[in-house]
């Protein structure tokens, strides 16, 4: 059965007449014709690549004659969460109980699936299902933004970042093109980041699995290949099975001590031992010499905690290059492992899911 997801058989130009006639009545004409080829150069040499790599050339030049430049886009990239808020304000978006609980029924919905992850991937179910309930709140919400208006406009607008950007629409156009769907109809986060573990496009194309065999790397609405492909993107990027992602330290209550960098999201990269003279010891045995990542996460505008992150916590980072990012996802898959030993839940109401950050 061709799911919902697939459209086979779109070639954009065997319907451009009648899309055309829609976009006229719903779009105005200056934005239905931003990025059209035929008339902005960045696009015409976009698709001259892609035509260049065995793509039809009118499919090409009639998906991102769809797309539209959108203000809010660059707006939003300028205002993401993980660059104004403390840590307490991060962590309340996250660690709700709805979240926690929700958590717990989507991995007994897809036991099998965990497990299999698990044994292949070697990373815990808990892991999983919190980045899919960051990200997307288990599947509820995977976006309002149209990816093609949001990657041609990035990549097109981008002060800084509009190389990258190009290199996800062009990612974008290929998948498309290989699953026979139509760029136009699917929607992903303001950054272009699509379906339950909002994968973007790069991402989708290099770690995506087809996890329950049926031909088909479906991110956008199969939440077990979602959950493979979360499991083979941690370890692709060297997740190490059974070892802890941080551990807890104590510090100075007024402030991180000068000296150290912290926070930054790369490998391990201080000496408990500098740590040590600097003011912040680790709770529990560490060797003098263990590199760590050093984190001061602020509760409030007085109060400060402190971790030191290990190998798995740099993993975390390379989802997405925040330290809050990470340590929500870290303190989400505690509770939600913590509450699994707890039993079997009642089922829980529904809640209106809001778009993650």
């Amino acid at each position: 059965m061709t799911p919902e997801w697939k459209w086979k058989g779109w070639k954009g130009p065997r319907i451009a007449a009648a899309a055309a006639m829609v976009l006229g009545l719903m779009v105005p004409a200056v934005q239905a014709a931003d990025f059209t080829p035929a008339q902005h150069e960045g696009a015409r040499q976009l698709v001259d690549e892609l035509a260049e790599r065995g793509i039809e050339r009118d499919w090409l030049e009639t998906a991102l004659q769809q797309a539209v430049f959108q203000q809010g886009v660059l707006d939003a990239m300028e205002g993401a969460a993980e660059r104004r808020l403390r840590w307490d304000e991060y962590r309340e978006i996250f660690l709700q109980p709805e979240r926690i609980a929700r958590g717990v029924d989507f991995i007994h919905a897809h036991e099998d699936a965990f497990e299999r992850a698990y044994a292949e991937y070697g990373v815990p179910p808990e892991v999983i299902a919190a980045i899919i309930g960051v990200e997307t709140s288990y599947g509820r919400f995977t976006g309002r933004h149209r990816v093609i208006d949001s990657l041609s406009t990035l990549a097109f607008h981008h002060p800084v970042r509009g190389n990258f950007f190009r290199g996800e629409l062009a990612a974008f156009l290929e998948i498309t093109h290989e699953q026979e769907v139509d760029p136009g109809s699917l929607k992903g986060s303001y950054a272009g980041a699509m379906g339950y573990p909002q994968f973007i496009p790069t991402s989708y194309r290099a770690y995506a699995v087809d996890f329950d065999g049926d031909g088909q790397r479906n991110l956008w609405t199969n939440p077990v290949d979602a959950i493979g492909s979360v499991g083979n993107y941690f370890a692709e990027h060297g997740w190490r099975p059974g070892e802890p992602i941080y551990a807890e330290a104590q510090g100075p209550s007024d402030g991180p001590p000068s000296g150290i960098d912290f926070n930054r999201t790369q490998r391990p990269y201080v000496e408990v031992s500098e740590l040590e003279q600097a003011g912040v010891a680790p709770r529990g045995e560490f060797d003098a010499g263990q590199r760590v990542i050093p984190l001061a996460l602020e509760k409030d505008e007085s109060t400060w905690r402190y971790r030191l992150g290990h190998e798995n916590f740099y993993v975390i980072t390379r989802y997405n290059h925040s330290h809050l990012y990470a340590m929500a996802v870290t303190e989400l898959a505690e509770e939600i492992a913590a509450m699994r030993e707890l039993g079997p839940l009642p089922q829980n109401g529904s809640v209106e899911p809001g778009e993650s950050p």
